[in-house]
């Protein structure tokens, strides 16, 4: 696949114009005024992390625009600490971590308004001196599964229901403190709660406000079932254009709340005194031809076949995929019965003791995956969910039938994978995500979850210390 052909699947799903999305033209004009003198030229690491460089306004429009700009390949093969990492075939020591290229995806291009005179754009990752993809980059993973929709007629649309905690304090206030006396903005479960959630408007707004300004629409926000808990729920898009707004919006939300002396967390689970912070995907596919919804059948006056059999490779292939929605240690600390996040593979309409979850009616059926946590990287999350999706459709696999009672309690349903070494496994062990996805991809992010999990392994924890220092 070649960069211009990545370039082509990043259009907005809404219609008329986005007065927070820039042409070239447009960022020339606004640099020459001095209305904006830095552009943020960027990509999104293997977590799903913001990185790139800060570039002046003019040698952005005067050479980067063009010409790219380049970036060490060791940005995807390190941990969250930026700890290089062995055991990877894109860049290592041996390899002397080479460079790669960054080249600016024009379709991405905005303006970054929460940060003064700054604008903003993701970037396709290349081989150096190629115009190749980096098979591994999380960009590059989900560019392809949209192709592959795209060649069977699909466009995937999709929208992600990010989860957060707010916090007073700042990191470092947190950090000081070993995180163990940080505060929650609130102090009870606010979940729909207006007078709890005027608090912290002041922030919420402005994110509001930052994200419809920066070409990032927004539908609504509102408070969650955790004490300081917030849902700011963003504009369907397709795919690529859906994570990129993902990935800013949630750089954006952290440094808002920064800018206010406060502090956010996207862990899957914070505490174990408190609900989880998911990151719920809907999905549907529109038909290439005509832009109409594909998993709705006006005849039958319900799903069509396509949703069946996209639902049917959901949960088909839900444990193979469960390292790309659940990707950390502590994302399987989420799963908990009667929390809101799902414990089994199943499916149901309006069902939200289930792992998928049907919603919607005409052009707005959709399937809800309940399993994704906030820690997910949405390239790679979104790329899995579509992958699956796209299996059950080609076989013509039909879902087994709906649950309609407590998907919890009840016998016979298979397990959401409950720890990151047996979502690994169950990776490791499959045929299909080879397929799909290619050895390169499975490879890279299996050597990135077991360094993970070897970490947590040789490290001792609080709990460890509270438990057995006196008692054992």
């Amino acid at each position: 696949m070649t960069a211009d052909k990545s370039r082509s699947s990043g259009a907005s799903a809404t219609s008329g114009p986005n007065p927070g999305i820039l042409t070239p033209e447009k960022l020339r004009e606004l640099v020459k005024s001095g209305e904006v003198d830095t552009v943020l030229t960027v990509m999104a690491d293997s977590q799903g992390r913001l990185v790139g460089k800060r570039v002046t306004g003019q040698f952005f429009v005067d050479e980067v625009l063009k010409n790219g700009i380049d970036a060490c390949a060791y940005l995807l093969t390190v941990d969250v600490e930026m700890e290089p990492l062995p055991g990877f075939s894109l860049a290592s020591w041996s390899s002397g971590y080479q460079d790669f290229h960054l080249a600016p995806n024009l379709t991405t291009l905005r303006r970054a308004s929460w940060l003064e005179a700054t604008a903003m754009v993701m970037c396709d990752v290349l081989h150096e001196g190629s115009d190749r993809l980096v098979s591994v980059a999380p960009r590059s993973i989900l560019a392809q599964q949209v192709d592959r929709a795209r060649e069977m007629g699909f466009e995937p649309v999709l929208a992600s229901e990010l989860e957060f905690y707010l916090f007073r304090g700042t990191y470092e206030d947190a950090s000081a403190e070993h995180y163990h006396k940080i505060k929650p903005f609130g102090s009870y479960i606010q979940d729909y709660h207006i007078l709890q959630t005027t608090k912290e408007e002041y922030v919420i707004r402005e994110i509001r406000n930052a994200m419809n300004a920066s070409g990032i629409p927004v539908e609504f926000s509102k408070g969650e079932w955790g004490p300081g808990q917030a849902e700011i729920n963003l504009r369907y898009a397709p795919a690529l254009e859906m994570a990129d707004r993902h990935v800013i919006y949630k750089n954006a939300v952290k440094e808002i709340a920064l800018s206010h002396g406060l502090c956010v967390t996207f862990m899957a689970k914070w505490t174990s005194e408190a609900a989880g912070s998911s990151c719920h995907i809907h999905t549907n596919f529109r038909s290439v031809e005509d832009g109409s919804n594909a998993f709705w059948d006006d005849l039958a006056q319900g799903g069509s076949q396509v949703f069946r059999h996209f639902l049917a490779g959901q949960l088909a292939h839900a444990g193979e995929m469960a390292l790309f929605w659940a990707p950390t240690v502590n994302s399987y600390r989420r799963f908990q019965a009667g929390s809101f996040a799902p414990t089994r593979v199943a499916w149901g309409t309006d069902n939200r003791t289930c792992g998928l979850r049907v919603v919607g009616h005409r052009e707005s059926l959709r399937v809800e995956n309940r399993i994704p946590g906030a820690d997910c990287n949405p390239y790679l999350a979104f790329a899995a969910t579509i992958a699956a999706g796209l299996d059950g459709i080609k076989k013509g696999n039909e879902p087994p039938a709906e649950v309609t009672g407590n998907a919890y309690e009840m016998e016979g349903l298979r397990d959401i994978p409950r720890s990151l070494p047996e979502a690994s496994d169950r990776l490791a062990e499959s045929s299909f995500a080879l397929q799909a996805l290619g050895d390169e991809v499975v490879d890279h992010y299996l050597t990135l979850a077991r360094h993970e999990q070897a970490f947590f392994e040789r490290s001792v924890t609080d709990v460890e210390r509270m438990r057995y220092f006196e008692r054992i």
